[in-house]
C-alpha cells in the first residue's frame, strides 16, 4: 500500500480521493516544471515555447457568469508565461465520477472570458471512458453541432480529452524520485493505470454481463417495484437504470420529487469499486442538490436521521454550504453471499429499505413529498439519456394519488 493509500484512509467519512490525488499531482508538477511540460507537449498541447515562469493552483474558485446558476471551483490551472504572453490551462480531473453537470461547458465559457490571454486551453482527463465530443474543436468537416458551440467562443477554446492511464505511462518513463514512485503506486490502487487492452478479468465480466443483469433486474421487479412505487408516487427504471449504471456506477430504480433536486433511488451502488476486493453496497439513497430552495429544511431532517439513527443511515455532505447532499441505508452485498437464497434475501432488504424510508419521511420531513407525473418524468429521461432513446422504451409508471 502507498503512503498517500495510508494517508487518505486516516480521513474520516467519506474520502475525498479526486481533491486529494488533484493536489498530489499538481504539487509534483509544480516541482518538476519539466516533467509538465514534457507531458504537455507529448500530446501536442502546447508547442516548444520557452516559458520563463509556471504558476500552478488548485482548486481554483470563479464567480459564476450571467449565463451560470453557481460559481465554479476548478481542480488544477496553470498560466505558463513567456514574459509577453501568457497561456493559461483549466484541468478537470475524476477519477470515478464524471462531469454530469455540464462543468466543462462552465470552464470553457471561464477561459473564453478571461482578459490578456493568448491561448486558453481546457483538459478533461479521466479514469474511465467518458467521452465529450460536443467540446472538441471543429475540423475542416465539423458536425454542425459541435461547430455551432465552438463559433459562440470567443476566443477559441482548445479542448484536449486524456486519461488517467496516458499520464502514468509518460510518468512512469520520465521521472524516477520517491515522490513519483508513490503517485505510480497510488494510481495502480485506484486503477489509474489501466491501458487499453482487456485483461482476463474484462472477459470474465463480458461473459456473464448479462446474466448479472438479469439477476439484478429480478430483485428489483414486480412487488418490489410496486411497492416502491406506492411509497414514493413514481418509478422510473429499465433504459434510464441502464444509463445510471454507465454515468453513476449504480443499477437503480428511482423516482424525482423535484427534478434531479430533490430524488431517491432504490438498488445496487458503487458496482465500479477501485479494486476488486471492495464488495457494491445496496440499499435505498435520498439525495438534495446543492441549489435547490428547499435543501436547508431537508439537510436538518437529514442530519437528526442520521443523528437519532447512527446505526442505520450513513451521510454524505450533510452541509449548508453547496454540494451534493444525502443519506443512504445500506448494506454490503457481501452480507448476503452466505444465504441459501441470495435473490430472495435481497428482495426482502430492499422492501425493508423501502418501508425504513418511507417510517424516515413520515418522521423526520415536515413537507409533502410530491412524486412526478408520468409526462415529467419521460421529460426528464430524454434529457438524462445521452442518445436520446425513445421514451416507448423507458419505462415510467406512476399512481395517481400525491404522497401526503
Amino acid at each position: 500500500m502507498s503512503l498517500f493509500t495510508n494517508l487518505l484512509n486516516l480521513h474520516l467519512g467519506n474520502k475525498p480521493r479526486e481533491d486529494f490525488f488533484t493536489e498530489i499531482v499538481a504539487y509534483f508538477l509544480s516541482l518538476n516544471n519539466d516533467i509538465l511540460l514534457g507531458w504537455l507537449k507529448h500530446h501536442s498541447i502546447i508547442s516548444d515555447d520557452n516559458y520563463s515562469s509556471i504558476k500552478i493552483s488548485t482548486q481554483q474558485e470563479h464567480k459564476k457568469l450571467e449565463s451560470h446558476q453557481d460559481d465554479s471551483r476548478l481542480d488544477i490551472a496553470v498560466e505558463l508565461s513567456t514574459g509577453l504572453k501568457i497561456d493559461v490551462i483549466f484541468i478537470e480531473s475524476k477519477i470515478g465520477a464524471k462531469d454530469g453537470n455540464n462543468a466543462l461547458r462552465k470552464y470553457a465559457d471561464i477561459l473564453s472570458n478571461l482578459p490578456n490571454v493568448r491561448h486558453r486551453i481546457l483538459i478533461y482527463i479521466t479514469r474511465d471512458y467518458d467521452p465529450k465530443d460536443e467540446l472538441k474543436q471543429y475540423d475542416d468537416d465539423p458536425k454542425p453541432a459541435i461547430k455551432e458551440y465552438c463559433l459562440e467562443l470567443s476566443p477559441k477554446i482548445n479542448f484536449f480529452q486524456l486519461r488517467w492511464y496516458q499520464f502514468y505511462s509518460f510518468l512512469e518513463k520520465h521521472a524516477f524520485d520517491i515522490l513519483a514512485q508513490e503517485i505510480l503506486i497510488f494510481m495502480r490502487n485506484n486503477r489509474m493505470s489501466q491501458n487499453n487492452q482487456f485483461s482476463s478479468i474484462d472477459l470474465l465480466t463480458m461473459v456473464n454481463f448479462n446474466k448479472t443483469l438479469i439477476l439484478m433486474q429480478s430483485t428489483l421487479s414486480e412487488k418490489v417495484k410496486e411497492e416502491f412505487k406506492l411509497a414514493f408516487g413514481s418509478v422510473v427504471g429499465k433504459t434510464a437504470s441502464m444509463t445510471q449504471w454507465t454515468w453513476g456506477s449504480r443499477y437503480i430504480i428511482y423516482t424525482h420529487f423535484s427534478g434531479w433536486n430533490f430524488w431517491c433511488g432504490l438498488g445496487y451502488f458503487d458496482l465500479n469499486p477501485d479494486n476488486f476486493t471492495e464488495y457494491p453496497c445496496l440499499g435505498i439513497y435520498l439525495e438534495v442538490s446543492p441549489t435547490f430552495k428547499e435543501r436547508p429544511k431537508i439537510i436538518k431532517s437529514m442530519q437528526n436521521v442520521v443523528n437519532d439513527k447512527p446505526d442505520m443511515w450513513t451521510s454524505n455532505n450533510l452541509t449548508i454550504t453547496p454540494a451534493w447532499s444525502s443519506i443512504f441505508y445500506r448494506k454490503n452485498l457481501q452480507k448476503f453471499l452466505s444465504e441459501k437464497d441470495q435473490l430472495s434475501a435481497i428482495k426482502l432488504f430492499f422492501k425493508d429499505s423501502i418501508k425504513e424510508l418511507k417510517t424516515v419521511q413520515e418522521q423526520y420531513f415536515d413537507f409533502p413529498w410530491k412524486g412526478v407525473s408520468t409526462e415529467e418524468a419521460t421529460e426528464i429521461e430524454k434529457e438524462e439519456d445521452p442518445d436520446n432513446l425513445s421514451s416507448s422504451i423507458v419505462e415510467v409508471e406512476s399512481v395517481v394519488t400525491p404522497l401526503k
